[in-house]
């Protein structure tokens, strides 16, 4: 739960990191894809939603395409925009995110992104982020990119 990249002297996992972390929240707070829409691979692009399952018999082939994906993407980036909140989004999601698990293997790689925190809202509730999600990493063109993901699985 750091905004600090932990793998300084990985280049592969820095790369990885950097774009599942910092550009990830910065996009997501500014409801901007462009600043991501580089990081994936849109052909064969496929994301497993797990409903915050243990089970993979509830999981659905939700995001059949990188489209998909991108319109539940802006449409929940919307929604956080429009919300009332009583700390700073991106400072609440760094500190809720937790990334320390790359596992590369030639030009392939899965990450295990974390989240398990909160946001506090201006109402004086607090919205929890409780899930973890698998992405599936190519190297792609000499960077590393995202092919698919299963994501919203159950965590703690």
């Amino acid at each position: 739960m750091t905004s600090q990249n932990p793998f300084p002297t990985d280049l592969d996992r820095s790369a990885i990191w950097e774009m599942l972390v910092p550009r990830d929240i910065a996009a997501y707070v500014a409801c901007d894809w462009g600043m991501v829409a580089g990081d994936f691979i849109a052909g064969g692009f496929t994301g497993l939603h797990a409903h915050k399952s243990a089970n993979p018999d509830d999981w659905t082939l939700a995001f059949p395409t990188l489209d998909a994906y991108r319109t539940e993407w802006l449409r929940q980036a919307a929604e956080s925009a429009a919300t009332a909140f009583a700390e700073d989004l991106g400072t609440a999601i760094h500190r809720a995110t937790t990334l320390t698990d790359i596992r590369i293997t030639g030009d392939a790689a899965v990450a295990h992104k974390k989240f398990d925190g909160s946001v506090r809202l201006a109402d004086g509730t607090e919205d929890r982020l409780n899930w973890q999600t698998l992405y599936l990493c190519r190297r792609d063109e000499g960077r590393w990119k995202i092919s698919g993901f299963v994501g919203y699985m159950a965590h703690r």
